[in-house]
């Protein structure tokens, strides 16, 4: 089956697994560390720090690496990627009084640039696969992939509290670092054809996108993801398990059920939007899908406030929002791919991408002081606040708010 595939594609192919296999260790990892940290009594505001520069240096890895792949291809930065997780988690297996929370930050500032990278590669590797007038194959095949590395988040989530209850922290560690070692092998030898990279070699000024609707896009996501991340990343973890009174276990297995839930959600995302109607979201979709959202945290935050049970408040409110975040998400991820430009589609991901890891820099920060000062019915207002501000900064695309579109 595979000797029918273009060569590119059978090389896409192997870019995809690359990432699957390292968005499960990524998943995992991000897990490991809220719950073992949280179980050493750090407090929220701490947790949160030790994501800080994982998510700093995603906002730096997405300008340089968007330059980077367009200069020497997507298979190089997929590779270093895949190496620098390795060397990150290699940091983490040792002896536990060195897990200071510096440390800690370092490993963390090594897994969010390897991280980035990696996903860069990924999102800008499809564009060139697709022809320009194909734009829902394009979405189709753009909701697909982000949707399974979702899933697979998810699933990292699961795979890492299991671990941890199973093998501990360290030994946790070791099987992963193991495991993507074999992975990171395999892609030396088989990523070979180069993809995305430049004919003319760009300028480092070239990162920074002149294009409008890549401008908006960029704004929009960059509070989109500060409104998840602001009670998703250590908010909601810490009150499952603090104020609930969840175990590890059920906390890793709720989180990863929601976010592989939310990653299917996402591969459905061009039915749910009008793909059977010849059609691909524009402005008015994505504004809309947006103010829908807002309802989410909302009523999660009235449920609490009037006292209903708090587990189920919970449980139902994040499905709700899941799903609309599902549909915004890969909307979003769609309308970048499409408007970036086909000879330098790194730079514009890149970019965008930048703002995503902003996003949820913001976020994460909220998340850890606004929930150990204010408590998490303040984190959720915040969202809603967000999340309102990323539809109504969509309403600035350009027209017209539909376009038809090639199958």
């Amino acid at each position: 089956m595979l000797a029918n595939l273009s060569s590119g594609v059978k090389q896409y192919l192997i870019i995809t697994g690359n990432y699957w296999a390292f968005t499960l260790t990524d998943g995992a990892l991000r897990m490991l560390v809220v719950l073992y940290f949280h179980q050493l009594g750090y407090a929220p505001l701490q947790i949160a720090l030790l994501f800080l520069f994982y998510e700093f240096f995603g906002v730096v890895t997405n300008l340089v690496g968007g330059w980077l792949g367009a200069r020497l291809g997507l298979n190089r930065t997929m590779n270093i990627g895949l190496g620098l997780q390795i060397i990150a988690l290699g940091m983490l297996l040792v002896p536990a009084d060195w897990l200071t929370v510096i440390w800690v930050m370092a490993a963390q500032a090594l897994s969010g640039i390897a991280k980035d990278l990696n996903k860069m590669s990924a999102k800008s590797a499809i564009k060139t696969l697709v022809p320009g007038d194909a734009q829902g194959k394009l979405y189709h095949w753009v909701a697909i992939l982000t949707g399974s590395k979702n899933a697979l988040k998810g699933l990292g989530f699961f795979v890492g509290a299991l671990l941890l209850t199973w093998l501990g922290f360290a030994g946790a560690v070791l099987a992963m670092a193991i495991m993507l070692t074999l992975v990171w092998i395999s892609s030396l030898i088989l990523l070979k054809e180069e993809m995305g990279r430049m004919a003319a070699k760009p300028k480092f000024t070239d990162v920074f996108s002149k294009s409008r609707p890549i401008n908006v896009l960029s704004l929009a996501r960059f509070f989109l993801f500060a409104a998840r991340d602001v009670w998703f990343v250590v908010a909601l973890p810490v009150y499952l398990s603090q104020t609930l009174g969840w175990s590890h276990w059920l906390v890793g297995g709720f989180m990863a059920s929601w976010v592989i839930a939310y990653g299917i959600v996402q591969t459905q995302a061009p039915r749910l939007t009008g793909k059977a109607r010849g059609r691909i979201p524009g402005r008015g979709a994505t504004a809309g899908w947006g103010l829908a959202l807002v309802f989410t945290p909302l009523y999660i935050l009235l449920g609490l406030q009037l006292g209903w049970s708090a587990d189920w408040v919970l449980v139902l409110g994040l499905m709700a929002f899941g799903l609309l975040f599902a549909v915004n998400s890969s909307v979003h991820s769609f309308l970048i791919v499409s408007h970036a430009r086909s000879d330098g589609v790194s730079l514009d991901v890149g970019f965008y991408y930048m703002a995503n890891a902003l996003g949820r820099l913001a976020g994460t920060l909220l998340s850890g002081y606004v929930f150990q000062v204010y408590g998490l019915a303040a984190c959720l207002t915040i969202s809603a606040v967000f999340i309102l501000l990323a539809a109504l900064i969509a309403l600035a695309l350009p027209r017209p708010e539909q376009q038809s579109f090639s199958n």
